[in-house]
Formats: structure tokens, sequence, C-alpha cells
């Protein structure tokens, strides 16, 4: 049986596929170890040139400990930003592995537009698309991982005042929130304790907490710290007001996601139906759906529907995020 072009290019990209699988998989065993994470918090301290703090010999050892493409790669403000934003996603990838995924994706969406069109317009303007797709990905599961700290935090805050109430320190408190609170929270405190235990100040090690995870909810956690070590005050109370308030904010949150489900819904239908429409079509009447194909302006006029259709949907989204 002779196997047809695109039958060749779908095996291809299958097997691709189980390849990069293989090879994350292999990333992430690495990448647990304790010496690789060690390794990598010394690496971004090293890479960043306007940290003075570091010494300037062991800047240089760590350098050269460095695979000669990691050196030219973390010169660029650029690259150490993106390694911060999928250190901060939780994924467990490297700057390399994200730059691999990125030139597969846009590979495969140019591939599929030369496929399935004609010319070379559409396959250049898929490049772009399949490139952000992994990064949308990254971004996905940040989000993920930021609302689920969020949905923590509260608790965590509340263990760090009764500590606090009990007599102990702020940074046993820590200590208790990094081992008795689940994944991503623990984490988090439990780098902080870390850090501090090792020889930064419990400021600077709440700052890095804070870099870690964007969000209102940390800097106020750190600045109330921060305030309470230059000024003292009831640091526990203050914890579990801020607790209440973070609580409160999730809760009118949940309430406008129920307000607004109609519209969010009314988005998703009329995303959905000029394709469920088309396939009835297709379907149905056949010669009506190829006809746009078959002329220019039919193919423009889907070029057109589409981008409306694009435009509506994030102009829906747009209204129905609200932001508190």
């Amino acid at each position: 049986m002779i196997l047809a072009p695109l039958h060749i290019v779908v095996m291809f990209f299958f097997a691709a596929f189980l390849a990069v699988i293989t090879l994350y998989m292999w990333v992430v065993e690495v990448r647990s170890s304790p010496r690789y994470q060690i390794r990598k918090r010394m690496r971004g301290l090293a890479s960043d040139a306007a940290d003075r703090r570091f010494p300037a010999d062991l800047r240089v050892e760590l350098l050269k400990e460095m695979s000669p493409l990691d050196r030219v790669l973390f010169k660029s403000s650029l690259v150490r930003k993106l390694d911060d934003f999928v250190d901060s996603s939780g994924v467990k990838w490297d700057v390399k592995m994200v730059f691999l995924l990125v030139v597969a994706s846009a590979v495969f969406a140019c591939t599929l537009g030369l496929l399935f069109t004609e010319g070379m317009i559409i396959p250049l303007a898929l490049i772009p698309v399949g490139a952000v797709v992994p990064l949308m990905v990254i971004n996905y599961m940040r989000s993920a991982k930021v609302k689920k700290f969020t949905e923590q935090f509260p608790d965590a805050l509340d263990m760090v005042s009764r500590s606090l109430k009990a007599g102990h320190s702020l940074s046993a408190a820590i200590e208790m929130v990094g081992t008795e609170m689940p994944e991503p929270v623990a984490g988090l405190f439990r780098t902080a304790y870390e850090e501090q235990a090792l020889g930064l100040s419990m400021r600077e090690a709440l700052d890095h907490m804070s870099k870690r995870m964007a969000g209102t909810d940390v800097r106020f956690f750190v600045m109330a710290t921060n305030i309470h070590r230059e000024v003292g005050g009831n640091l526990g109370e203050i914890l579990e007001r801020l607790a209440h308030t973070i609580r409160e904010r999730l809760k009118i949150r949940r309430q406008v996601r129920v307000y607004t489900a109609q519209a969010r819904l009314s988005g998703y239908i009329l995303a959905a139906v000029p394709f469920v429409m088309a396939a009835i079509f297709y379907v149905t009447l056949p010669g009506y759906i190829e006809e746009f194909f078959n002329v220019p302006w039919g193919i423009y006029a889907l070029y057109l529907a589409g981008g409306g259709m694009v435009a509506g949907f994030f102009v829906i989204r747009k209204i129905v995020d609200i932001k508190i």
C-alpha cells in the first residue's frame, strides 16, 4: 500500500511528538533532583549581572559550569524573564525545551497550512500562531497555579496568624506552612524558609516570594511583615484581617462569575454556531459550502467572517472579565 503524502506527514509528526514526550519525561526526572534545583537558583543569581551582592569570583565559577549555549542565552534579560515565567507556572521545562516546543509548533502549523491551502500567505501567517501556542499553554498553567494558590493563601495566613499568637516566631510559622499546607502554597513558603535559613534576611526571602508568585495578596503579606518589622504591632491580627479580606474578595469574584455566566455562555455559543452550521450544510448541501472555496470572494468572505468571530469572542470576554 502506497502512503499518501498527508499520511506520511501525520506519521512523521506523531513520531516527533512521541520523541518530545520521551525527552520531556527525562527532563522532568532530572529537574526533580534537589541538586538541579539548587544549581538552577545559583545560576539565576550568577546570570543577573545587575545583582552586585553576588561575589564576582563565585559568579565566574558558576558561569563556567553552565553550557556554552546556556551562557549565551542567559546573557539576555528576555531569556531570564522567560525562565522566570516558565518557573512560576510550575512547569518543569527548561528554556531550551520551550524554544524547541515553540519551533516545533510553528513548523507544524506551517505544514498544515501547506497541506490544506494554496500559496504561502496562509502558511506564513500560521507560523506565529503556532509559535504562540506553547506559550499560551504555559500561561494557562501559570494562571491555574495562581488561582489555586489564591484559594489556599487565606488558610496559610490563618496558620501563620495562629502560630504567631501561640508565641512562635515568624520564621517558625513560615516553616509550619511549608510543612503542613498542600502545594503550591507549601512550596513557596518552604523556599522562603530555606532561603532565610541559608543566610538571607527574612525581608529578602519574602521579597523573593513576591517575585515568584505574582499577585497583590502576596505583596500585601510581604508589606505587612516589613511594616511590622519596622514599627511593630500585632502581626497576627493583621494577617487574620488580611485572610478575611481575601476570602471576601474571592466570594465576590465567584458571585460575579455567576452573574456573567450567561454572557460567557453566549460567547461560546456564538463562536461554535458557525462551525456547527457549516458542518450541517456540508453534510446536507455539499455544493453550497464548496462554492466558498471555488471563487476568490468566497475565500475572502471566510477570512473576514473568521476574523469577525475571533474579534467578537475576545470583546465578549473582555466585557465579562471584571477585575476585583
